[in-house]
C-alpha cells in the first residue's frame, strides 16, 4: 500500500513537472507547429499518443481551419490549411458545448469530413479526445488528440490542462497574426493611396498625353513591379487605336512614341468592356505584332482596364508579367482605380487639343485673310508721293508706337480708315485685332449694343449674350469712323471707357476693364456742333490727344497719276483684262478734276473706265468729266463768289478787325483761324474792304 501510494505521487509529480515544461516550451516556441512538435515529445512520457492537431474557427464560426499537425510517422497525414464545415461532427459539438468530446474511432469520424480524410489508411482503429480552445473572451478552436489505446482519466485531466495553455499560446497567435494582418493592410493601403496620388499629381500637372502616359508607367511599375505596361488610345476619327506608350523596364529605353496602330474593328474584339485578367492564352486575340513583342518578352500574364468615360471609350491600360497568374483582383480593381484616373485626363486632354487645334486653325485664318486684306486693297502701301501726303505719313511715324488717342478728320473718300489701319499696323498692338465701326451705319439705338455688348434678355431681341466691340479689340486698336454720328446720350458712357478703360454690358451690373487703343475719325467740324450743343467738349478733348488732318485729292495733285496706274492695273487683274497705257491726254483731265468724293470717287470712276475698255489702252469717257468738272466749278465758283461776298462785307462793318467779341469771325459764327484761312484762300485784301471807306 504505501509503494502504490508512493507510485502515485510520483506519476503526479511528473504530470506537474511535464505541465510545467509545457508551459516553458509554448511560451518559447516560435509558432505552433513547433509547439504541437515539442508538445508530443513532453507528454509521451506520461501520456501516449500518435498525434496532435490544432483547428481553428474561421470567421463565420461554422467551420473549422487545420491549423498545425504533428504525428507519429505510422499515422497518414492530413492537409494543411483544409477546411470543413463542424456542424453535427462531434469536433462541433465539442466547442460549441466547451467541454471535452471523445471520438471512438476516427475513421468512422472523418468519413463524415471529406476535406479532412487522410491520404493514407491506418493500420489499426485509433480513438480521439477534442479538447475546446477558448479564453474567456473568445471561442478560438480545438485541439484533437489520437491513440491506437483508451484514454485514461489521468490522460483527460492532463490533456485538459495543456489545452488550456495551447488556447492562450493560439490566443497570442491570432492576435499577432491579426495585428500583423492589419499592418500589411495598412501599408498596402499607404502605397495604394501613395500610388493613386501620384498618378493625380501627373493627371494634374501633365497636359500632353504622352508624357503623362509615360510618368504614370514609371509610378505603376514601381508598384506593382510588374514587366510590362501599354497604353493605347482609340482616335475615332481616323478609326485607329494608337500605342501612346509601351514600357518595358528590362530595355535600355522605353518606346514612347507609337508603334503599333490596329483598326477600330479589331479595338472592338480585343477591347475589355471591365477590368479583365488574361493568361497566355488570351494574347491570340490581340494584334500578331503585340502577341510577337509580348512573347519576345516572355510576357506570361496580363491585366488589362478600359480607359472609359462618359464620352464613351477613349482606350486601354495594360500591363503584364512574365509569371501566370501574377496579378490577383485587388491589383485589378486598382488597376481600374487608375485607369478611371487617367482617363478622365486623357478627355481632358483630348478636349484641351481640339480647343488648341481649332485656335490655331482660326488664328491661321485671320492671318489668311489679313493678308489676302493687304493683297487686295494694300492698306499698309498708302499710294502718293505729294508734301501733303508725306506730311501725314510723318504724323504716322511719329503716334505710331505710342498709344495715344488719334482723330483723324477729312472729307469724305480720303482714306480714313486706310490711315487707321497703318497707325495700327505700325504699332506695338499690330499683332491684334484691328475693329471697326461706323458710327453713321448703325441706328442711333443699336450703337451702344454694338459698343459695349449686352447680356441674354437685356432688350427685345437680345437672344443670347453679344460682346461688344471694345472687348473684341482688347488689347488691340478700335476704329470709330464718323464718331461725329454718335447721340449725345451716348457720349459720356464712351467717355468713360475712354478715360476709366471699363464700362458695363447693356443688362449688367459687371465691370469690364479693356486695353483698348482707340482712333477716331470724322469729316464734320466737332469745335461747330460743340457750340451747337451737339457733341461734348470734353470727349471732343479726350478724342483730341493727336488729330492728323487728311488732304483731300484736289491738294494732293501731284498723286493722282500714281492712283490711276495703281487703280487700273489691280482692277483690270480682277476682271482679267489686259490694260498697258493710260492716254496721256486722258491722265491729265483725270489730274485736273476737282474729284469732290476725293479716292473713291476716282476708284470708282477708273472702274467704270477699265468695265469700258476693250483692248491695251484705258477708254476714259473726257466728255462725262469735263461736263462734271464744269458743272462742279460753276456751282463751287458761286458759292466762292457768296461766300468772299459775306466775307468782305462783314470786314467792311468791323473796320477790318477780324478776332474779339466784336471781330468779324464772331459776326460770321466761325472761329478767328478758319476766317483767316478763308481770307488767304479767297484773295482777300485789305483793299477790298476798305474801298468804300
Amino acid at each position: 500500500m504505501p509503494e502504490t501510494i508512493e507510485m502515485n505521487a510520483s506519476a503526479a509529480e511528473n504530470r506537474y513537472r511535464t505541465l510545467l515544461d509545457v508551459s516553458t516550451v509554448i511560451a518559447s516556441q516560435p509558432n505552433l507547429s513547433a509547439v504541437l512538435h515539442s508538445l508530443r515529445k513532453l507528454l509521451s512520457s506520461v501520456v501516449i499518443f500518435d498525434s496532435v492537431s490544432v483547428f481553428l474557427l474561421t470567421k463565420s464560426g461554422t467551420r473549422l481551419r487545420l491549423l498545425a499537425f504533428d504525428r507519429n510517422p505510422e499515422v497518414p497525414a492530413l492537409e494543411l490549411g483544409a477546411e470543413a464545415n463542424i456542424s453535427g461532427t462531434t469536433v462541433g459539438r465539442a466547442i460549441s458545448e466547451q467541454r471535452a468530446q471523445l471520438i471512438p474511432e476516427v475513421e468512422h469520424e472523418l468519413a463524415h469530413i471529406p476535406e479532412w480524410r487522410s491520404s493514407g489508411s491506418v493500420s489499426t482503429p485509433h480513438s480521439a479526445y477534442v479538447f475546446p480552445l477558448s479564453t474567456p473572451g473568445r471561442r478560438l478552436g480545438a485541439i484533437v488528440f489520437t491513440k491506437s489505446s483508451e484514454f485514461s482519466g489521468d490522460d483527460v485531466e492532463l490533456m485538459t490542462s495543456v489545452s488550456s495553455h495551447v488556447a492562450i499560446a493560439l490566443a497570442s497567435a491570432v492576435a499577432s497574426d491579426d495585428s500583423a494582418r492589419y499592418l500589411r493592410q495598412i501599408a498596402d493601403d499607404r502605397d495604394r493611396f501613395r500610388l493613386l496620388l501620384e498618378i493625380n499629381n501627373h493627371v494634374v500637372s501633365k497636359l500632353e498625353i504622352g508624357e503623362l502616359f509615360s510618368s504614370a508607367a514609371a509610378s505603376i511599375r514601381n508598384y506593382f513591379g510588374h514587366d510590362f505596361t501599354g497604353f493605347w488610345v482609340l482616335d475615332k476619327e481616323a478609326r485607329k487605336l494608337q500605342c501612346t506608350v509601351l514600357d518595358f523596364p528590362e530595355r535600355s529605353q522605353s518606346q514612347g512614341k507609337p508603334i503599333l496602330e490596329i483598326a477600330e474593328r479589331d479595338f472592338e474584339r480585343i477591347r475589355p468592356r471591365r477590368p479583365e485578367l488574361w493568361s497566355a492564352g488570351d494574347f491570340e486575340r490581340l494584334p500578331a505584332p503585340l502577341v510577337s513583342s509580348l512573347k519576345a518578352d516572355d510576357i506570361a500574364s496580363l491585366a488589362l482596364a478600359p480607359l472609359t468615360t462618359a464620352n464613351g471609350s477613349l482606350g486601354i491600360i495594360a500591363m503584364g508579367a512574365k509569371a501566370s497568374r501574377a496579378f490577383g483582383q485587388e491589383d485589378l480593381d486598382l488597376l481600374s482605380q487608375i485607369g478611371s484616373q487617367i482617363a478622365l485626363a486623357v478627355d481632358n486632354a483630348l478636349a484641351y487639343g481640339r480647343l488648341t487645334a481649332s485656335k490655331d486653325r482660326i488664328e491661321e485664318e485671320r492671318l489668311y485673310l489679313e493678308t489676302e486684306i493687304r493683297s487686295e486693297f494694300n492698306f499698309e502701301e498708302i499710294v502718293g508721293n505729294s508734301p501733303a501726303l508725306r506730311k501725314v505719313l510723318e504724323q504716322i511715324a511719329i503716334v505710331a508706337n505710342t498709344d495715344a488717342t488719334v482723330l483723324l478728320h477729312g472729307e469724305t473718300g480720303t482714306g480714313k480708315e486706310l490711315i487707321a489701319r497703318a497707325i495700327h499696323g505700325n504699332s506695338q498692338r499690330r499683332s491684334r485685332t484691328f475693329v471697326r465701326l461706323n458710327c453713321a451705319a448703325i441706328p442711333s439705338g443699336l450703337v451702344e449694343s454694338e459698343l459695349f455688348g449686352h447680356e441674354k434678355g437685356a432688350f427685345t431681341g437680345a437672344l443670347m449674350q453679344k460682346r461688344g466691340r471694345f472687348e473684341v479689340a482688347d488689347h488691340g486698336t478700335l476704329f470709330l469712323d464718323e464718331i461725329g454720328d454718335i447721340t449725345l446720350d451716348l457720349q459720356p458712357k464712351l467717355l468713360r471707357a475712354l478715360q476709366e478703360k471699363e464700362f458695363e454690358r447693356l443688362g449688367s451690373a459687371r465691370t469690364i476693364q479693356v486695353d483698348v487703343r482707340l482712333i477716331a475719325a470724322t469729316h464734320r467740324d466737332l469745335p461747330e456742333m460743340i457750340r451747337k450743343n451737339q457733341f461734348r467738349e470734353d470727349l471732343f478733348y479726350r478724342l483730341n490727344v493727336f488729330p492728323i488732318e487728311i488732304p483731300p485729292l484736289r491738294e494732293r495733285r501731284e498723286d493722282i497719276p500714281l492712283l490711276v496706274h495703281y487703280f487700273v492695273t489691280r482692277l483690270s487683274s480682277r476682271m482679267q483684262k489686259c490694260i498697258k497705257t493710260v492716254p496721256k491726254k486722258a491722265l491729265d483731265a483725270i489730274a485736273s478734276a476737282p474729284w469732290p468724293g476725293n479716292i473713291r470717287q476716282l476708284e470708282n470712276f477708273i472702274e467704270r473706265c477699265v468695265i469700258l475698255s476693250t483692248g491695251e489702252e484705258l477708254n476714259v469717257p473726257l466728255s462725262e468729266l469735263n461736263q462734271a468738272s464744269e458743272g462742279l466749278l460753276a456751282a463751287r465758283s458761286t458759292l466762292m463768289e457768296t461766300e468772299r461776298q459775306a466775307i468782305v462785307q462783314a470786314l467792311r462793318n468791323t473796320s477790318g478787325k477780324v478776332a474779339g467779341t466784336t471781330g468779324a469771325a464772331q459776326r460770321l459764327g466761325v472761329k478767328r483761324t478758319t476766317l483767316q484761312n478763308k481770307i488767304r484762300r479767297l484773295n482777300i485784301t485789305r483793299e477790298d474792304y476798305k474801298s468804300q471807306n
